[in-house]
């Protein structure tokens, strides 16, 4: 496997006033450069990849991001969050709870 894990990052962007939104007016540009950066700072950048994505389908619960091989779904991110998902989940192992989308359209796994 090239990677440890693989971090997508919606930054979808919609007509203002769309009414699902889109994660990029609601800042994962800056939200995606900022775990680029903090990846890079923390020596990961060999080991996890970060990605922009086109629309992940999670529009309401944006920002969403997602991280394989796991799937696990996070939505709302802040640059806030960034830290305790490196250090929780991309370092620990742990997913961070609080963070993750409680769909059940996100919470199916499938074989990889």
């Amino acid at each position: 496997m090239r990677f440890k894990k693989h971090i997508f990052i919606c930054e979808n962007k919609r007509p203002d006033g769309h009414p699902r939104g889109c994660c990029a007016s609601k800042g994962s540009p800056e939200i995606k450069e900022y775990l680029k950066n903090r990846l890079k700072e923390e020596g990961m950048l060999s080991e996890y990849r970060s990605n922009t994505a086109g629309c992940l389908d999670a529009c309401e619960y944006g920002p969403a991001m997602v991280v394989y091989p796991e799937q696990i779904w996070y939505g709302a991110v802040t640059k806030a969050d960034v830290d305790e998902i490196i250090e929780s989940h991309l370092k620990g192992g742990t997913p961070v709870e609080r963070l993750r989308i409680k769909d059940s359209r996100f919470e199916r796994k499938f074989e990889v």
